[in-house]
């Protein structure tokens, strides 16, 4: 992709946070002198679009976005909001919940509605400006709040903020230009995400096939008598989990609010977030002697296998390529002479659909460890279960080794995104 690269002629120190220095020829104004902050209330019983705004898309209908959130009963007095308007979610704006709406229609009064002051500005060249991660940490240091969680950005001192203020030639030749190269970038990334999903349903389809029927697929099979299970091969046998592992557990979570469980740990202390569908080599805390000693955690050794059982990660599965002890959404299987522990790491992975359907409760859906317990496992001798993994291993060492290079695609140009926008932005690349 042929990008420009030439600055301007001449720069001059600037009065903004966002760069040092700004083309000699840009000015520079307040928030508050580009953009009004409108208060147009929506009048009672009204039908007009419900929109919210979302920091990873920006401004949708709500409708098209229901999984997302609840629906509001009414929007009785909720912000009139114009296609240009700029829409500020004041708690999260430090995170980047800031989007232009290409919509007509009503949003919550939670947020801010901003209207370009006169036909001198272009809301799209703001926008960008406005959700770059410069802007959010700028955004972070001018809102109020004692923790993170309850900052907030008034437009008080939003509006006070100075920003770069290009012509209006110069706004619509920077927001053509991004939008122009962003939309080449997307579909590149677009394209890259396909291609790395269908390697995903390679990986998955092959692992699937082998841990249900084995290497050579010309064996005999016979029916299971398990509906969800099927058919299997005639020589394989079906093992209880509950009866193939001497050591089945979990764990539990030190004294909420403590710190001190955590300060200065050296135990490996593994959540649900750790896992990661592969050998798990490390984990993103740690705790202390004295933890394991007040709250009794057990600590599972090297090679166990460890399984999501609460929320969005449910279903996510490593093998421990370190000792530690677990919260209580794990289950831990350790120590069998029946199941090879890579055979049963693959099964979990071509199980998983069926796994989460087993799971209760609503937005947070649970498997116990009961349901693990209770699960059957159809699986050839040991040895041959040795022979399965050791085939999978090399076969998806192959592929994740694929997969990775395409992520790693997908991240440079996720890069190249973010600092395009931000040199173009800022006067550091001339395009008009």
């Amino acid at each position: 992709m042929k990008l420009y690269s030439d600055p301007y002629a001449k720069y001059k120190e600037s009065d903004n946070e966002w760069d040092k220095f700004i083309p000699a020829d840009w000015d520079e104004k307040r928030v508050k002198d580009i953009f009004d902050l409108i208060t147009d209330t929506a009048p009672v019983n009204n039908d007009f679009e419900l929109l919210s705004l979302y920091a990873s898309i920006g401004v949708r209908p709500r409708k098209e976005m229901e999984q997302r959130g609840n629906k509001a009963v009414t929007t009785d007095g909720y912000w009139m909001v114009k296609k240009g308007d700029i829409v500020v979610n004041k708690l999260l704006a430090w995170m980047g919940a800031i989007g232009l709406s290409e919509y007509e229609g009503v949003t919550s009064p939670a947020y801010d509605i901003l209207r370009k002051a006169s036909d001198q500005v272009d809301e799209r060249y703001y926008t960008y400006l406005f959700r770059t991660k410069k802007s959010q940490a700028i955004f972070k240091r001018h809102s109020r709040g004692i923790m993170d969680v309850r900052l907030r950005l008034y437009f008080d001192k939003f509006g006070a903020i100075t920003v770069p203020f290009p012509s209006i030639s110069e706004q619509k030749a920077i927001a053509h230009y991004l939008d122009t190269k962003t939309a080449q970038i997307d579909r590149e990334i677009d394209l890259l995400t396909q291609k790395a999903q269908r390697y995903e349903e390679l990986k998955r389809s092959l692992i699937n096939e082998t841990v249900t029927r084995g290497i050579n697929k010309s064996v005999p099979m016979k029916d299971s008598g398990i509906e969800w299970i099927g058919e299997m091969p005639e020589h394989w046998e079906l093992n209880k989990i509950s009866q193939s592992f001497e050591q089945i557990g979990s764990g539990t979570t030190p004294k909420s609010g403590s710190e001190i469980y955590y300060e200065d740990g050296t135990i490996n202390w593994i959540n649900t977030g750790d896992l990661n569908d592969d050998y798990l080599i490390s984990c993103k805390r740690k705790v202390t002697s004295e933890a394991l000693r007040d709250h009794s955690l057990k600590v599972y050794p090297y090679g166990s296998i460890v399984i999501a059982m609460y929320g969005a990660t449910i279903g996510k599965i490593s093998i421990l390529k370190i000792s530690g002890c677990t919260n209580q959404a794990c289950c831990v299987l350790n120590k069998s002479k029946v199941l090879e522990t890579r055979f049963l790491f693959y099964w979990f992975i071509s199980r998983r659909n069926f796994i989460i359907s087993l799971s209760y409760g609503g937005g947070q859906p649970n498997i116990s460890q009961d349901t693990i317990r209770n699960l059957r496992v159809p699986a050839p001798s040991y040895s041959e279960q040795n022979e399965i993994a050791d085939y999978l291993d090399q076969k998806t060492l192959h592929l994740n080794k694929i997969i990775r290079s395409i992520e790693n695609q997908i991240e440079k140009q996720k890069e190249l995104r973010k600092t395009l926008i931000n040199d173009v932005i800022t006067g550091k690349i001339k395009v008009a």
